[in-house]
């Protein structure tokens, strides 16, 4: 009786030990990247001269979920693109660069649509707040050291068009 109690406890752990390692197998995290959807474009304007500095596409965060998502997750952006967040009311506003895997640009925007501040070549990951301190509409995500490149500044102003 003892044998055969040995030899059934023998089948039933291997069975568990064998569907056990199935099922891990079996077990799969299917991710999808999440990539740049055009929405519009947007123009910067110098200040002083009110000339054109250039212009991006744009992909726009509007809602609780892509507002509070912005660019987290993602490997990158386009040279040529950037996130514009459309808030409904002007307040002081911070962002922060948790789960982002990249350096951005933040350029925050009053409700004329004029640059107020800009957080340039921030750090990926780092979820440190970049508080603004004044009201602001909108919000613009770039790459990391465009505005510098390019010679945005606080006071340049932004128009967009939605496609």
């Amino acid at each position: 009786m003892k044998h055969i109690f040995l030899v059934f406890l023998s089948i039933v752990l291997t069975a568990n030990l064998t569907s056990c390692k199935e099922s891990k197998g079996s077990e799969k995290i299917l991710t999808q990247e999440i990539t740049f959807k055009k929405d519009g474009k947007i123009s910067l304007y110098k200040k002083a001269t009110d000339s054109l500095i250039t212009t991006f596409d744009m992909e726009t965060a509007e809602g609780d979920y892509e507002t509070q998502t912005g660019l987290m997750y993602r490997k990158g952006m386009p040279s040529d693109a950037g996130m514009l967040f459309i808030f409904d009311s002007s307040q002081p506003r911070a962002f922060y660069m948790k789960n982002t895997e990249f350096p951005l640009d933040v350029v925050y925007i009053n409700e004329n649509k004029v640059i107020e501040k800009i957080y340039t070549m921030t750090t990926p990951m780092d979820p440190t707040s970049l508080p603004t301190n004044v009201p602001v509409k909108y919000v613009l995500e770039l790459n990391g050291a465009v505005t510098s490149s390019l010679g945005i500044t606080e006071g340049d102003r932004v128009e967009w068009t939605l496609e």
